[in-house]
């Protein structure tokens, strides 16, 4: 007699943050993960011998292990990150406010496209509106392009973030990957879970904050798969429209650089941590004064994804805050001394060339608007 065994494989889980049951053994790895530790000590001994990092490097492990024991659902640690997060919001920024979270449905699981100029902060922020509203939190999409290092990874499933693989060249492992991506969020959505994804890949780094298409395509794949046509499927998503804005964007310097350089030689060479790098300036330097404007759902049939990007778009532009600094660049000279001495200082620190692709970065969301 054939007994018929059914295994159920789970068809998310390359890509989906980790379950509460699968913590302990992450949180393990990554203290046993020599990188992981060594940037730790970088970050906390940077001024000191190697040997004194080479000595510290088992107590910081057993003093990780002690501290993380209590760690072993995704809640525990959604609230350890929350605490640093008020903290760096404290220190950073002259004050966080949000908007149209009274629009929203606390039992109801949204998908938030939002504009994207921070890496760790944007869904941070929108993370944090959220909770302090007694919302549930998100499921952040993250580019497998900034999770080269494998304790990323585990850092990044560990806080409910799950994978977009950008890395897939070949048109049948990039289908597959779209198809499974589109699959996920979909799923996420059903089962109560909300999403977090940028409107575009990569931040806008000259302040032009606009939907690719191509990722509204992406959420239809799994439509198409269930031919459900595109208004309707769009319908069913609730998708909710994100405008963060920064008074000071701490890589404002930076991104005007890269774009020059792009400019200037056709191309801009990252370095090896530069992700890291703008990671960690994002979240240390200072923002200003923040804001977080939540749209209203998209319940309209829109057509083609250009119409619904167009539609995006309209909300993000007309919910952008725009601050003195922002005026200023786009022509307002009657702002106070104070914001001009901010801009010029700002400018000391680039050539010549790259001095319009900072202003325009600030200057953008004006026109937009």
């Amino acid at each position: 007699m054939l007994i018929k065994m059914t295994t159920n494989i789970d068809p998310y889980i390359e890509i989906r943050p980790y379950n509460d049951d699968e913590i302990p053994a992450a949180i393990d790895r990554l203290i046993q993960d020599d990188e992981f530790i060594a940037a730790i000590l970088q970050h906390r001994f940077a001024n000191h011998a190697p040997w004194f990092k080479a000595l510290m490097t088992p107590l910081v492990k057993v003093y990780l292990k002690y501290k993380w024991s209590k760690l072993n659902t995704t809640e525990s640690i959604q609230l350890e990150v929350k605490k640093y997060l008020q903290q760096t919001l404290a220190s950073t920024t002259q004050g966080v406010t949000f908007s149209g979270l009274e629009n929203l449905d606390k039992q109801t699981a949204y998908l938030f496209v939002s504009n994207h100029r921070d890496i760790a902060m944007d869904p941070a922020l929108v993370n944090f509106g959220l909770h302090q509203n007694e919302h549930k939190t998100v499921r952040i999409a993250i580019g497998d392009n900034l999770l080269k290092k494998p304790c990323a990874t585990e850092l990044m499933r560990l806080n409910k973030s799950f994978i977009v693989k950008r890395s897939a060249k070949a048109p049948r492992e990039m289908m597959k990957a779209l198809g499974t991506l589109s699959g996920y969020i979909k799923h996420s959505l059903e089962t109560g879970n909300s999403i977090w994804i940028a409107q575009k890949e990569g931040r806008a780094k000259d302040g032009n904050d606009f939907t690719d298409p191509a990722i509204l395509k992406m959420f239809h794949v799994e439509g198409r798969r269930q031919k459900v046509d595109f208004p309707t499927y769009i319908q069913s998503l609730k998708i909710v429209p994100v405008a963060i804005s920064y008074e000071n964007d701490p890589c404002d310097v930076a991104k005007a650089r890269e774009l020059f350089e792009k400019a200037v030689h056709g191309q801009y060479e990252k370095g090896e941590f530069e992700d890291i790098e703008s990671i960690i300036q994002g979240i240390v330097g200072d923002k200003g004064r923040v804001h977080v404007a939540f749209g209203n759902v998209i319940e309209e049939a829109f057509e083609t994804p250009d119409a619904l990007a167009a539609e995006i778009d309209r909300q993000i532009h007309a919910n952008y805050k725009l601050f003195p600094i922002n005026l200023l660049a786009a022509g307002d000279d009657s702002v106070d001394a104070q914001v001009k001495s901010k801009l010029e200082s700002k400018l000391a620190e680039l050539p010549q060339g790259a001095h319009q692709y900072l202003i325009d970065s600030y200057a953008n969301p004006v026109r937009n608007r």
